[in-house]
């Protein structure tokens, strides 16, 4: 009875929410009430490398076919590393906020998902891949079943072929390229899902290209003349490609593809120096722009027509806008969200953002490295009794329980962006330097003695919000 009752409310929701804002992205179709969702994200790709981005040197004919069909964001933004743009996904927040300050940091319970706000509203959710924010054991308040995930398989971190996972709690070991197995994972589980009346989530997070780089030898051949780490590296984004391209012909072929929305990104910028990261200046772990715009694409056959946008978006901009196509009501959420919702975008109706993007590298604690497949193995021993329980170190960090430093004063300890259209306002300690990513997408002009009003108006934007994060990492915000 509870169940039928949840789904009359949530189709009463869905109906009220089309009657309010009917959608319709392309002439003459109209939007799925509620549609599926599939949220791909790769493990430090550079913005460059992607054929369609003018890279000749790699295969990605999949990604550059995805380009030509749907929405592309070139200017698509993420935290500088990998733990932080997860938890920006799960919490439409600016991962500081949460206290996911570097890699392996995790992601505190009391911080909300929007996983389960549309497992609340009847969809079926899973997860396949690297985690990163949490644990993989089965009872951790931090696993993705506790994030909503109805069915999960992930990696503690980045991991290579023939990777060892956790499902839902188990360990199990896989056989095949990375990216492939993970992929094929999603679509059993969307098999699954296809024979319920709900529409579903599925999150794929790829372990590839991350270091140490181990592609298989067939994609490796495709490459015969490259050095070997850029046999590995390339063959890595062409396993990365097939893989989206298997999900796209199976989609189609399943006959939903005009019913889900695909999007895809990298977590953050590639690393040098296989790394493409095009015209842009540093790399990963920076808030120069290497470090934090990577590539990003939106595809919905039928419904989003092929475009390319330079207007400033996130991953943080997942969590409201997957909750508004889905018809989940927001406006009972009283804490500060960063993200802002892109339908108007997939209309073609948004030309600005009308909120700007703060980014906040806090320096003071560091991350710490994890190996995924040593930390599934000894979780197996520890389920078998092999180890005692409390032997078993995965590798997490938790700040919110550490001192904080350089919270009291100001300037604040760190590194600092602040985006507003093309103007970019950086700040490192009490050095401010002011950019226009339209005639200076390398940030090799600093034009902060030219335009001190504009950073003067910046730097006191930047300020609320800075004042604002810090409440939210004292946890504040649920008080």
């Amino acid at each position: 009875m509870k169940q039928l009752i949840h789904k009359v409310l949530s189709t009463k929701l869905s109906i009220l929410f089309l009657f309010i804002f009917p959608l319709s992205l392309v002439k003459g179709q109209q939007l799925p009430s509620r549609p599926n969702f599939v949220i791909v994200m790769t493990d430090d790709q550079g913005y460059g490398d992607v054929g369609y981005r003018g890279n000749s040197n790699v295969q990605t004919p999949n990604l550059d076919d995805m380009s030509r069909n749907g929405l592309r964001l070139d200017r698509f933004y993420t935290a500088p590393v990998c733990s932080p743009t997860r938890a920006g996904v799960i919490t439409g927040r600016y991962p500081t906020r949460t206290g996911v300050f570097s890699w392996g940091h995790i992601l505190r319970p009391e911080e909300q998902s929007f996983i389960n706000h549309l497992k609340a509203s009847g969809y079926q959710t899973g997860f396949f891949g690297k985690w990163h924010i949490g644990s993989i054991t089965s009872d951790h308040p931090t696993n993705p079943g506790a994030r909503g995930f109805d069915t999960w398989c992930a990696a503690a971190n980045f991991y290579e072929n023939d990777p060892w996972m956790s499902k839902n709690g188990e360990p199990v070991h896989l056989k095949g390229e990375s990216s492939e197995v993970t992929v094929d994972l999603a679509l059993e589980y969307i098999d699954k899902a296809m024979q319920a009346e709900s529409p579903f989530l599925v999150f794929i997070w790829l372990g590839s290209p991350h270091l140490p780089h181990q592609a298989s030898e067939e994609l490796k051949d495709l490459y015969a003349d490259e050095p070997e780490n850029l046999k590995n590296y390339y063959g890595e984004l062409t396993g990365i490609d097939r893989a989206m391209g298997k999900l796209r012909d199976q989609l189609k072929s399943k006959g939903i593809s005009d019913e889900t929305l695909l999007w895809f990104s990298s977590d953050n910028g590639g690393k040098l120096p296989e790394a493409d990261n095009g015209p842009l200046r540093d790399q990963k772990g920076s808030l120069h722009e290497g470090g934090i715009r990577v590539p990003a694409l939106i595809e919905w056959p039928g419904k989003i027509e092929h475009r390319i946008s330079d207007m400033p978006a996130s991953t943080l901009d997942i969590f409201p806008t997957v909750l508004e196509l889905a018809g989940v009501d927001l406006s009972g959420i009283k804490y500060p969200l960063d993200g802002i919702s892109l339908v108007p975008l997939l209309h073609d109706r948004m030309a600005r953002r009308a909120k700007p993007l703060g980014f906040w590298d806090y320096g003071e604690i560091k991350g710490k490295g994890m190996k995924s497949d040593q930390i599934i193995q000894d979780y197996q021993r520890v389920l078998s009794g092999e180890l005692p329980a409390d032997s078993l170190n995965e590798g997490l960090l938790n700040p919110p329980d550490m001192a904080y430093v350089g919270l009291d004063r100001y300037p604040y300890s760190g590194e600092f962006a602040w985006i507003d259209g093309e103007w970019k306002l950086y700040q490192e300690g009490e050095v401010l330097e002011l950019y226009n990513l339209k005639s200076d997408v390398r940030e090799e002009h600093d034009l902060a003695d030219r335009y001190p009003d504009r950073v003067e108006k910046m730097r006191k934007a930047l300020l609320d919000w800075q004042r604002s994060v810090i409440r939210s990492i004292r946890g504040e915000d649920y008080k």
